[in-house]
């Protein structure tokens, strides 16, 4: 079910010089109440126009059998139809975070997804692997300070009947070759831990950490987490997404009219004050993003 959203009296965190320690040291942090409740709310609605309610799910399953077609079959790549949706990718607290934790103001966000999940659509279970496959065309480095972040927010509450991600603590795989990318499924078992926490959650790891998925334990489950990747922007050998694929849709013009100039230039947009800016391309760029303010683009 989705998750529940706690009153006003919530106090949502941001990122701590123990958050970032934390990571550091194991690879991974989770953090709860990192997202305001009320756009925790707001983005709950939303994500129903990209799939279907629980009730709705599991009155009728056979209505929903493409769901079933893999355990990937519940994404949705970025830009999503609403704002309130959107918005989370960039949201200003996981900017600070990636900030922080990639020691720059210069990133480059190169993913972001939507995950729904139901009890029984399909085996959602995985084996320990790293996430560098394609995300890098080499292999991590350890040694490096270039870090490639994945952040799940929890859109819903996740115990550990929920197909919750079971993660490995860095410590345990330091002398652990990258190659094979994925293990064998008991070689960390000992070592694992769910990750849980409740609606506005975030987990945060680095592309070298160990994971799996796992799968429901209880019928009548559904899980929902948004997926964002961030990293310093300049080598250029990782990434995912090539953005001016999708720029396009009505979506994307909506959601570049929406962001501040901060935001944009996460996804490679020029910021104010770059060379590409003169009279010309303010004036056509203005066109082609109508509402879109480009009074910080006058300004050199």
């Amino acid at each position: 079910m989705v998750g529940r959203v706690s009153g006003s009296a919530t106090i949502f965190m941001k990122v701590s010089d123990a958050h970032i320690q934390q990571l550091k040291d194991n690879g991974y942090v989770v953090i709860e109440n990192f997202i305001e409740p009320e756009l925790v709310s707001r983005a709950q609605e939303a994500m129903w126009e990209l799939c279907p309610r629980p009730a709705d799910y599991f009155a009728n399953t056979g209505a929903h059998a493409p769901l079933s077609a893999s355990q990937f079959a519940g994404l949705h790549r970025f830009p999503f139809p609403n704002w309130d949706l959107n918005r989370l990718v960039v949201n200003q607290n996981l900017i600070d975070a990636a900030e922080k934790i990639c020691g720059t103001t210069d990133l480059e966000l190169y993913q972001a997804e939507f995950w729904a999940k139901y009890s029984g659509a399909v085996d959602y279970g995985q084996l320990h692997h790293f996430d560098y496959g394609n995300h890098t065309l080499v292999v991590p480095k350890r040694a490096s300070m270039h870090v490639q972040l994945a952040a799940f927010i929890l859109l819903s509450d996740v115990s550990e009947a929920d197909a919750p991600t079971y993660v490995v603590s860095t410590k345990s795989v330091r002398d652990t070759p990258f190659v094979p990318r994925t293990q064998t499924s008991s070689a960390f078992a000992s070592q694992e831990v769910a990750v849980t926490g409740t609606a506005g959650s975030i987990f945060l790891y680095k592309t070298d950490t160990l994971h799996r998925g796992s799968n429901f334990t209880q019928p009548g489950r559904a899980r929902f987490t948004l997926l964002v990747n961030l990293q310093p922007r300049g080598w250029r050998w990782t990434g995912r997404t090539a953005w001016p694929r999708e720029a396009l849709s009505e979506s994307w013009s909506e959601t570049m009219v929406r962001m501040t100039p901060q935001q944009r230039a996460l996804f490679g947009f020029p910021a104010p004050g770059d060379e590409y800016w003169d009279e010309q391309t303010i004036r056509d760029v203005g066109m082609r993003y109508s509402g879109m303010d480009m009074d910080p683009y006058r300004q050199r």
